[in-house]
C-alpha cells in the first residue's frame, strides 16, 4: 500500500512540474538546445539565413532575439518571455523564431546599434520592421520584463502587418 501511495505522490509531482507551461497541440516536443531557454517547445531556426527562408515560406514573420549568457538584463526577459503562455503560444503558432548570441552582418537588425536584450521583426518578404519599437527611445529595440504587454501587442503588430500586405 505504501509503493501505490509513493508512485502516486511521484506522478503528482511529475504533472505538476509540466503543468502551467505551454505545450503545443501537437503534444510536448524534446526540448531543443537551440531555445537556449527562451522557449523549450519552440522550434528555433539555426541562422539567420535558415529563420529567414522560414518566414518567407511558410509566410510567417520572424521574430530575432539578440542576447548574451552572462547579460543579466537578457536572463530577466528570458525569464518573463518563456514563462508567458500567450507569447509562447503565438510565437509557436504565429512566428519563425531565431535567437543569436552574436552579431549578424546584415546591418538591418542593428538599426540604432548592437545592444541586447533586442528583438527585431522581420517579415516575410525579408523586410526588417524597424517601424516595430519599444518605449525607450535611446534602445528603440529592448524590452524589459515590465514591457511584456507592449511585446504582445507589437508581435500583434507584426502578424496584422503581415496581412494587409498581401
Amino acid at each position: 500500500k505504501m509503493k501505490a501511495g509513493l508512485s502516486v505522490l511521484l506522478a503528482l509531482v511529475v504533472m505538476s512540474s509540466a503543468f502551467g507551461k505551454y505545450v503545443p497541440k501537437s503534444g510536448k516536443r524534446i526540448p531543443q538546445t537551440l531555445s537556449r531557454g527562451w522557449g523549450d517547445q519552440l522550434i528555433w531556426a539555426q541562422t539567420y539565413e535558415e529563420a529567414l527562408y522560414w518566414a518567407r515560406s511558410r509566410n510567417k514573420p520572424l521574430m530575432v532575439l539578440f542576447h548574451l549568457e552572462d547579460c543579466p538584463h537578457s536572463h530577466e526577459l528570458r525569464k518573463v518571455l518563456s514563462e508567458d503562455n500567450g507569447i509562447q503560444k503565438m510565437l509557436d503558432e504565429d512566428f519563425v523564431v531565431l535567437n543569436l548570441m552574436y552579431e549578424t552582418t546584415d546591418k538591418h537588425l542593428s538599426p540604432d546599434g548592437q545592444y541586447v536584450p533586442r528583438i527585431i521583426f522581420v517579415d516575410p518578404a525579408m523586410t526588417v520592421r524597424a517601424d516595430i519599437v519599444g518605449r525607450y527611445s535611446n534602445r528603440m529595440y529592448a524590452y524589459e520584463p515590465a514591457d511584456i504587454k507592449l511585446l504582445k501587442s507589437n508581435m500583434e503588430k507584426a502578424k496584422k502587418l503581415l496581412k494587409s500586405e498581401l
